[in-house]
């Protein structure tokens, strides 16, 4: 059987939820709920990458070097990663805005903990404990969004809601840099888990009188079937195995700007903040314009761009441009990537919709795991052979990942096409 045919038998499409659908088939309330679960994502992407530009800061603060202080991205991205496929089944059987709720509260906890820690061990505690009570947020929150919207239209809220995580990139490193050089990096752990707080109670107001949750057993038979009917579809190996490598040689770099930068003799942390939030802005270009690049280039052609651009935005890091310039490479990154990781969203999405909460889940996972080991192999690669052919090798990685994609996933129905 080709993949297509495993593809369409594995993807019926979704109950929507028990509302009264509108005329183009999305039920009313639905652009309250997307708005609010955009905000969810902003709060998440803030706890992501706000320590990025506080690394040398923290570091000398506690008297540690930068290479231990540099762990605090895997203490965050590696429980976040792991916690997210058992989340996504929660969500998928308890109730995904149940869920959503509880990790924004617990999450806001664990923020201020890192806030008030003593010692760098209670601030690696913190950041592991806010990657578990975080991780369901992003997840259910796409979830939700493919629940309510038409497999035709869901490219676009996806990327929607992209722009919401991606404001929080632009605003969390560069918001992270100035507040750790005015008050001091506790400001910025107290002011994230505040903005959690604010997040659930959107949550609470504008979800209310919705029926978006429906609630089964939660069982280990249950769960091994969600997982069953996920990992059957021949296009997963093909989305979680891209994300993971995503994760790895592009996210992997951040947590080594603030360090390249000071080396430089740019030791201020509003400037690596601004470089990072270079990313974010690409990732805005590609949110403002995705109809007309999914319209233009087709997927095909724009998950070939994607790592086309992110090729050249891995490898320019190791020229030792000035900071301005530097912005200008993590733009076009920033660009790439979500051009590719925008189309493999909406192909996990419709893997299992029965199980779409624990299949976002997956891609999450994985993503996160590629992004907790990923400091991990840049550092062994920079210490082992240097900067410019680590960056050279994760190059031609992700564009060899990129084509793959483009070959594979190709093979699936064009999500503009009418019959789903």
């Amino acid at each position: 059987m080709s993949d297509r045919s495993s593809s369409e038998s594995t993807s019926p499409e979704p109950s929507r939820p028990e509302t009264t659908a509108s005329h183009d088939g999305v039920p009313p309330g639905t652009t309250r709920v997307l708005l609010v679960a955009a905000l969810s994502l902003f709060a998440t992407s803030l706890f992501m990458r706000c320590v990025d530009p506080l690394i040398p800061q923290i570091a000398t603060g506690f008297g540690l070097d930068t290479a231990t202080v540099v762990l605090l991205s895997t203490a965050y991205a590696l429980p976040y990663a792991l916690a997210q496929p058992m989340l996504g089944s929660i969500g998928d059987t308890l109730g995904k805005t149940r869920v959503l709720k509880v990790s924004l509260v617990a999450s806001a906890a664990a923020g201020f903990l890192g806030a008030v820690a003593p010692d760098f061990a209670v601030l690696m505690v913190s950041r592991v404990l806010v990657g578990v009570l975080s991780a369901g947020i992003f997840p259910i929150a796409l979830a939700i969004a493919g629940d309510l919207v038409p497999v035709q239209r869901r490219q676009i809220a996806f990327g929607r809601l992209l722009a919401a995580a991606m404001l929080g990139n632009v605003m969390g490193s560069p918001l992270a840099g100035v507040i750790a050089d005015t008050v001091g990096w506790r400001g910025v752990f107290a002011l994230v888990a505040t903005l959690a707080l604010v997040a659930f109670v959107a949550v609470q107001i504008g979800f209310r009188g919705l029926a978006l949750d429906t609630r089964s057993r939660f069982d280990v038979p249950t769960v091994m079937a969600g997982y069953r009917a996920v990992l059957r579809n021949p296009l997963a190996k093909f989305c979680y195995v891209a994300v993971f490598i995503e994760g790895v040689f592009v996210y992997g770099l951040f947590p080594f700007v603030a360090t390249f930068l000071a080396a430089r003799g740019e030791g201020r942390a509003v400037i690596a903040g601004v470089v990072i939030a270079g990313f974010a802005i690409g990732g805005f270009i590609y949110s403002a314009t995705v109809p007309l690049l999914v319209g233009r280039l087709g997927e095909r052609r724009l998950m070939l761009g994607g790592g086309l651009f992110m090729a050249l935005g891995v490898s320019s890091t190791a020229l030792g441009l000035a900071w301005p310039f530097e912005i200008v490479v993590f733009m076009v990154l920033g660009l790439g990537f979500y051009s590719l990781h925008g189309v493999i969203q909406v192909y996990v999405s419709e893997l299992a919709p029965a199980s779409r909460g624990l299949a976002v889940a997956l891609h999450g996972s994985c993503f996160f795991l590629g992004q907790a080991l990923g400091p991990i192999v840049y550092r062994v690669g920079f210490e082992q052979a240097g900067v410019g052919p680590s960056t050279l090798v994760g190059a031609m990685v992700l564009l060899t990942t990129a084509a793959v994609c483009a070959a594979r996933l190709r093979r699936v129905p064009k999500v503009g096409d009418t019959a789903a």
